[in-house]
């Protein structure tokens, strides 16, 4: 075994390969870029080396700034964890050539499964059914555009260098070709640094599964089962599951020795994964569509089931060892599923998020595990791959293990950064998720009935208490009594002190509230600025209040450290909460809020709503990286004017209707905060 090891990566799976890493008794070397400085697996590692400045293409991409690394800390290997540079065929023949033991397969397989298109005709050639698609590499923008008219509409549009869904795009209109193809090449360039694409036949309701393999340099390969990533969305996996309801035992066996083949057809060594899109209505139809060279997201529910620690015979293999077992000597056992949690807000389209993680929770035990590279005070940018966390939950059968994953991503709280934690909770719920009748386009279907259109009452009534509870000057100092929005008022009842209060991407409220002491109930009153949120809070601790027409009856009180109760209609809810120079953070069962006091004139005129439809804002932080029209531009309604880079996701910003553009406040390349003037664009009399 190796005595020191070069983590090439960052974020969760850094966190996780240290901490095997530590099992062994091996030292970890991490590298940091400047906006991970204070990163979790930083402090975790035994060494930590700045390689360079934020942007990746100048630290965790650059090559020559790891291999250095690696030579100053004395690494005898690199694990390369997933992305970045973990399927890079040049990365690893630089550490082969710099002496050291790259923790994957050789150069040469990632360079052939690396290829989509070679892969392919890799895999078909040992006997292994392939997706119908494209042949050929290189192909110009017209000739993929001939080649999906040939398959006939819907097509899937692929990089041929990467996966993780980045880069692809779904077309189902013939017309739109064009425009998803350069969109696609954008994507995959900025992903992968390379914009080759292929074509794909469509299958409508697919199921995907993959299969985790192992292969040692002896010419040993076994598969540990499959793994179920139909729930995803905008192709990226966000639930996993091992093994799958889908799959008999007759059908895994088939599919695993289809997926030992492909990985023998390329002479793969190390820990990967083969995927198939199967016909949920004829899964003995499975098709190859690619093999992942590196280490999966979603390799914590092979562990579960299997009782192997994957990143340790990683170690292993790449240390030179056999496999102590064949294939019959593989069992799974029980059921595991994993949610990923990314920065991204539901309520705003899913756009990517960001902040400062100003309160963390993260369950761990009772069958429940959280892969992390999160800590307190840790600033989450835009520059990197929005995923924070995983949480796995295992049990002996899909029902319990299900049971367990809702109440763990309920106690997820990630205060500061808006997360996906509640959606993948209700996502969980679903019927559909429940009984097993999953595809690949259900999260689309049904994204609209996950997300919450409105925030609940008593997130803004426990604003208003942390606000009212707030101590008007620190300790020892004085404060001027007249001036404290408190509602005293000499020899008469305290009067409703009134708030207005919003939530990002929520209509703003107006809370009334009666000052009562630290600790003592008070009395809530909600009403909306044109949002239709009905009922007044009736209750306080020196007496009934008279009830008000379609009242409810509402019971607050202030909670010790980081803890708020609120109750309403006999229900009780449990906020964490933390305070940041942006306002208050409120989060409970896997959802939060950022709620933040504000001027009711001075927010119905600001952002987007400041210049009206014709101004359009920055929906996200995040880079622009194209820019379609210029100043005087006819511009016909939904037409696309500019790009918005954020997290390896585009977002596209379209005209709201037809006119003049008369003001583009950016270039190519500018870095935009989220709701930053753009562009304006005016309309004309007819529109």
């Amino acid at each position: 075994m190796f005595s020191t090891v070069l983590v090439a990566n960052r974020g969760e799976i850094a966190v996780r390969v240290i901490r095997t890493l530590r099992e062994l008794g091996v030292r970890s070397v991490a590298v940091f870029s400047d906006a991970d400085a204070d990163a979790r697996h930083v402090r975790e590692a035994d060494t930590a080396v700045r390689i360079g400045p934020a942007p990746a293409a100048e630290s965790y991409l650059c090559v020559e700034r790891l291999l250095d690394a690696a030579r100053r800390t004395g690494a005898e290997a690199v694990h390369p964890g997933y992305g970045f540079l973990a399927e890079n065929a040049g990365f690893a023949q630089a550490c082969a050539e710099a002496g050291l033991v790259f923790i994957g397969p050789p150069a040469s397989a990632i360079s052939l499964m690396g290829d989509k298109i070679r892969a392919k005709e890799t895999v078909a050639a040992a006997g292994v059914p392939v997706v119908p698609g494209s042949s050929g590499s290189g192909l110009t923008d017209a000739q993929l555009a001939a080649s999906a008219r040939e398959i006939a509409m819907p097509v899937l549009l692929k990089p041929s260098a990467g996966g993780g869904g980045k880069g692809m795009r779904l077309v189902r209109d013939e017309s739109l070709l064009a425009d998803e193809i350069a969109a696609a090449r954008r994507e995959a360039r900025a992903s992968f640094g390379d914009d080759t694409l292929l074509v794909e036949r469509w299958i409508d309701r697919p199921r995907h599964i993959e299969i985790q393999v192992l292969a040692d340099g002896h010419g040993n390969v076994v598969h540990l089962g499959e793994r179920e990533c139909s729930l995803q969305r905008r192709h990226q996996k966000i639930i996993e599951e091992a093994p799958s309801v889908l799959l008999d035992e007759a059908t895994r066996a088939a599919m695993g020795e289809a997926a030992v083949q492909a990985a023998r057809s390329c002479g793969y060594v190390g820990a990967g994964t083969v995927e198939f899109i199967v016909p949920g209505d004829d899964p003995g139809a499975y098709c190859f569509m690619e093999m992942n060279t590196r280490l999966q997201v979603e390799h914590p529910v092979t562990e579960l089931i299997t009782g192997l620690d994957l990143v340790e015979w990683q170690l292993r293999i790449a240390a030179g060892e056999r496999l102590p077992y064949g294939q019959d000597d593989i069992t799974l056992t029980g059921h595991a599923i994993e949610a990923r949690v990314c920065a991204e807000d539901p309520s705003r389209g899913f756009l990517p998020s960001g902040g400062t993680v100003l309160r963390l929770s993260e369950p761990q035990g009772g069958g429940v595990r959280t892969d992390s590279g999160l800590s307190e005070g840790v600033a989450v940018g835009s520059t990197y791959d929005p995923m924070l966390s995983k949480v796995i939950a295992y049990g002996p059968d899909r029902a319990t293990a299900l049971r367990r994953l809702r109440a763990a991503l309920a106690g997820t709280v990630v205060l500061g950064v808006p997360t996906n934690a509640g959606f993948l909770r209700r996502l969980l719920a679903h019927p559909a998720v429940a009984a097993g009748e999953l595809d690949t386009g259900l999260v689309e279907r049904e994204v609209a009935g996950l997300v919450p259109d409105g925030v609940p009452e008593e997130v803004y009534g426990a604003a208003a208490l942390l606000r009212q509870s707030s101590p008007a000057a620190p300790p020892g100092t004085w404060a001027d009594p007249f001036s404290a929005p408190d509602g005293w008022r000499m020899g008469g009842t305290p009067a409703p002190v009134v708030r207005h209060f919003r939530v990002p991407g929520h209509e703003p409220v107006r809370t009334a509230l009666r000052p009562w002491p630290t600790g003592a109930e008070l009395t809530i009153g909600l009403t909306a600025d044109g949002g239709g949120r009905a009922g007044d809070v009736q209750t306080d601790a020196c007496g009934p209040v008279p009830p008000q027409p379609g009242a409810r009856a509402a019971r607050l009180v202030v909670g010790s450290g980081h803890r708020i109760t609120v109750e309403i209609d006999g229900l009780t809810h449990t906020f964490d909460h933390a305070t940041s120079p942006e306002g208050s953070w409120l989060g409970r069962d896997g959802d939060t809020w950022h709620v933040q006091d504000h001027d009711p004139v001075e927010a119905s005129l600001s952002g987007a709503g400041r210049a009206g439809l014709d101004t359009l804002a920055a929906p996200m932080p995040g880079t622009v990286t194209v820019v379609k029209v210029a100043v005087g531009d006819e511009v016909a309604a939904g037409q696309s004017l500019l790009v918005v880079e954020a997290m390896k996701m585009e977002h596209v910003i379209s005209a709201p209707h037809a006119g003049t553009v008369t003001a583009i406040d950016v270039t190519a390349g500018a870095t935009v905060a989220m709701d930053q003037v753009l562009a304006v664009v005016t309309a004309g009399e007819e529109s």
